[in-house]
């Protein structure tokens, strides 16, 4: 059967981690083959990707959202780890964060179209066959991140994940009809959230 590509999205503190992994144990359970993977990469891209978001380098919006298309075409292209590779491998890729983060997080900050265009007019940028959004509120978030981290970074505060949760719902409006997405409640138990999810992957088979 062939293999899928799966994007999750949500907040920090959402739970996406769990998720996946809960999500890969099923469909290994099933038989079926799969790879996760993560944006930014472990590129020397996505090294300067997570050196701006922790804040420890200072680069202009323009800048942080150009790194992440170029850490997202290696993310597809590269011939050992790349989502290609993989899915032609035979394996359900599983990545924790794609192309909507950019849409929510840098769109609020810099020209949105120009975000939205370089993305999505990307040869090289493969659409997903699912995206599943975990929808937790703000609050809740909050204090999942306060549990689980010692350490912030730049968008991880409350007034920002407020604007970026409302930020998805327009990004997933404006997508409505071009993308196959699932919007799936965060709030319950981490199972009931699982089962949720698996739900709709399934449909892809």
């Amino acid at each position: 059967m062939e293999a899928k590509f799966i994007a999750f999205e949500g907040l920090d503190g959402s739970g996406k981690s769990t998720q996946i992994r809960m999500l890969a144990e099923r469909l290994r359970m099933k038989g079926r083959r799969v790879a996760v993977t993560a944006e930014p990469t472990v590129s020397a891209l996505g090294g300067l990707v997570r050196d701006s978001l922790s804040g420890f380098t200072k680069r202009t919006d323009e800048e942080l959202a150009a790194l992440f298309l170029a850490d997202r075409v290696a993310h597809n292209v590269n011939p050992i780890w790349g989502i290609e590779k993989l899915l032609g491998d035979g394996n359900d890729v599983i990545t924790d964060r794609y192309y909507y983060s950019s849409f929510a997080y840098q769109g609020l900050r810099t020209d949105e179209d120009w975000v939205y265009a370089m993305n999505l007019n990307c040869p090289a940028i493969r659409r997903p066959d699912l995206c599943i959004f975990l929808d937790l509120d703000t609050e809740t978030a909050r204090k999942r991140m306060a549990e689980d981290r010692s350490f912030r970074e730049i968008f991880e505060n409350s007034e920002a994940q407020r604007a970026v949760r409302e930020r998805y719902m327009e990004v997933f409006r404006f997508l409505e009809g071009r993308e196959n997405i699932c919007i799936v409640n965060a709030a319950a138990s981490a199972e009931e959230v699982a089962d949720a999810v698996f739900s709709h992957v399934q449909a892809l088979f």
